[in-house]
């Protein structure tokens, strides 16, 4: 008679083949690796959206994913040593930048942020941006399913419709983690993402994009703190810019369509007895479109000429200010430009979230444009510019920024101009080809 417990047989003893099968064999044994499956599965199904706990994206799962991706890759926490170094270059930044223009300082915090931080900081902007392809999404997958299965799934519609959100936010958390890794500061993707009055650098960031160029690590700081510092000013100062921005990104993502024939695949291939199965389809990447409507291609336009102008103008007052100061800054200023031609970190998460390509090719005319503004008015005039929004040059001006220098019309005098004033409509139907939709319309 054996010593041994019922049940508590050795490996090998007599009866073993007798023995139901180990439902964790196929793990090895390792409880841990099925408790983690099994909470990531919670997490699929655990809704919670944008502010408010509105929207239907799982934000929850979108930051887990993102920080995680970003931790996998080593992500280490900011040192004394490295924040006093971003905040000393943001402050002496803003020193220079003063004489270079006539916008005041726009930080007011300095910081240096990990990669985790950026991505806690910038959530909340991003939440706002990619709702509504989240919406479109899970509206699209929900109706996938034939009508009257539908009506004999019941509840489980709600819990697909989860899994949608939880599908987007898979991707977005994939896409930020990814952008985490390679931005330096708040405003590498032209937007403001970070909370009002802060301008931040990652440590991480500035090294990686020093790598390679033999520089001084303090001249590459410096000049990207000139271009964070830049930024941060027309976000502070001009009104109605961050309003102007984030509407013209909304409503190109309203006008995205979802890949239905995808979607249906997906929904009929999906096994909800299946926690791993589940988190594989769930990570799988949308397949976005764009509608070819006057109202899309208004949008893109309106978007694409504000990235261009905020972008130019950076460029335009950081290349005056260190010019004579940083003796490397021509260098830099090249690092930047490669940097967008290979189609940085800012074109391709755009693509992944809210299925819009940026590409570069207005910068050049933008910075064009604002130098010779500067040339003809002086820093103060070039600056007035930005005193409203009807007073923007418009992509027909970009095309030929000549007539817009020499232009009649005085940056200065805005006493004519109203919220959505016909000069306004008459601006946005150049830009926006015809649809009364452009530049003039303030209340985006």
């Amino acid at each position: 008679m054996s010593d041994t417990p019922f049940g508590f047989n050795r490996p090998g003893d007599e009866g073993d083949e007798n023995k139901p099968p180990d439902p964790f064999g196929g793990m090895g044994g390792d409880m841990r690796q099925f408790a983690d499956m099994l909470h990531r599965f919670a997490d699929m199904l655990t809704h919670q959206g944008g502010e408010a706990g509105e929207g239907p994206l799982n934000w929850d799962l979108a930051k887990n994913i993102a920080r995680h991706a970003v931790s996998e890759q080593g992500d280490p926490s900011i040192v004394d040593s490295e924040r006093r170094q971003v905040e000393e270059a943001l402050r002496l930044a803003d020193l220079w930048l003063d004489e270079g223009t006539a916008l005041p300082a726009g930080v007011r915090t300095p910081q240096a942020w990990s990669r985790s931080e950026w991505i806690e900081q910038t959530l909340p902007v991003w939440s706002k941006l990619c709702d509504p392809i989240a919406t479109r999404m899970v509206d699209s997958l929900g109706g996938a399913m034939p009508e009257e299965m539908q009506a004999m799934a019941g509840p489980l519609v709600g819990m697909i419709r989860q899994m949608a959100g939880a599908m987007v936010g898979g991707q977005a958390g994939q896409a930020l983690g990814g952008l985490a890794r390679e931005v330096v500061g708040s405003a590498d993707v032209g937007l403001p993402l970070a909370p009002e009055g802060v301008g931040a650098l990652l440590p991480a960031g500035v090294s990686d994009f020093g790598s390679g160029l033999e520089l001084p690590e303090d001249q590459v700081r410096l000049y990207l703190a000139l271009r964070e510092a830049a930024h941060q000013r027309l976000f502070a100062h001009v009104p109605w810019l961050r309003g102007r921005l984030l509407g013209a990104v909304e409503e190109y993502a309203r006008g995205i369509t979802v890949d239905l024939s995808h979607l249906e695949e997906l929904a009929s291939g999906l096994d909800i007895s299946d926690p791993e199965a589940l988190q594989h389809a769930l990570g799988d990447e949308l397949r976005l479109q764009a509608e070819d409507t006057p109202q899309q291609k208004a949008a893109l336009a309106r978007l694409e000429t504000a990235l261009a102008l905020v972008e130019g103008w950076v460029d335009t007052v950081v290349s005056a200010v260190a010019d004579g100061r940083l003796p490397e800054a021509a260098k830099l200023a090249e690092a930047v430009r490669r940097r967008r031609a290979t189609g940085g970190p800012a074109e391709r998460t755009f693509a992944t979230l809210v299925g819009l390509e940026l590409r570069p090719r207005r910068l050049r005319e933008a910075g064009a444009l604002w130098r010779a503004l500067t040339e003809a008015r002086g820093i103060d005039g070039r600056d007035a510019v930005w005193q409203h929004p009807d007073l923007m040059p418009s992509a027909e001006d970009l095309d030929q920024p000549e007539a817009f220098v020499n232009g009649n019309q005085s940056p200065l005098d805005i006493s004519a101009l109203t919220e959505g004033g016909t000069d306004g409509k008459d601006r946005g139907d150049r830009e926006g080809n015809g649809d009364g939709e452009g530049e003039g319309d303030t209340g985006r």
